[in-house]
C-alpha cells in the first residue's frame, strides 16, 4: 500500500511555543494535543490552510533532535499561499526572524525565508506571474 499523505513532524525543545508560533504565524488550528501530568506537550498535531503538521518533543525513543535555532536546519517547510510580505510580517511579529528577505523570482514567485524561534526554516511563497 502506497502512503496517501505526506505529515512533516517538527521536533522541538518547546513544543508548546512552536504551537503557539505556528497558530500567531500562519493561523494554524489545532486539531489534537497530548501532554504530560504536569502540562508539558508530547505531541500535537496542526492544521495550517488544510495541511497537517505535527510538533513533538524531543525524546530519546525517536532518536531526533530538534534544529539549532540559527536557521541551519537542512528541512525547509515550504508554505505556499497568496501572499508573501503580510506573512513574513506576521511571523516576525510572533517571533521569527528573517534569513532570506522576501523578493521575486525568475519563475514567478515570490519567496522569503524566516527562521522560527525553534529553529525551524520556512519558505513563505507566492505566485505572482507566469514564469518563463
Amino acid at each position: 500500500m502506497r502512503p496517501h499523505l505526506i505529515v512533516p513532524m517538527l521536533v522541538c525543545r518547546d513544543p508548546g511555543a512552536e504551537i503557539a508560533f505556528c497558530q500567531r504565524a500562519f493561523g494554524a488550528s489545532e486539531l489534537s494535543r497530548r501532554e504530560t501530568e504536569d502540562g508539558r506537550v508530547v505531541h500535537a498535531t496542526l492544521q495550517i490552510n488544510g495541511s497537517l503538521i505535527m510538533v513533538h518533543d524531543v525524546s530519546q525513543h525517536l532518536a531526533s533532535d530538534a534544529p539549532t535555532p540559527d536557521g541551519s536546519s537542512p528541512v525547509v517547510i515550504y508554505l505556499y499561499g497568496e501572499t508573501v510580505d503580510p506573512v513574513i510580517e506576521t511571523a516576525i511579529a510572533a517571533g521569527a526572524r528573517v534569513v532570506l528577505p522576501a523578493a521575486d523570482q525568475f519563475w514567478g514567485d515570490r519567496v522569503g525565508r524566516v527562521v522560527d524561534p525553534e529553529g525551524h526554516v520556512w519558505n513563505i511563497a507566492a505566485r505572482i506571474e507566469d514564469g518563463t
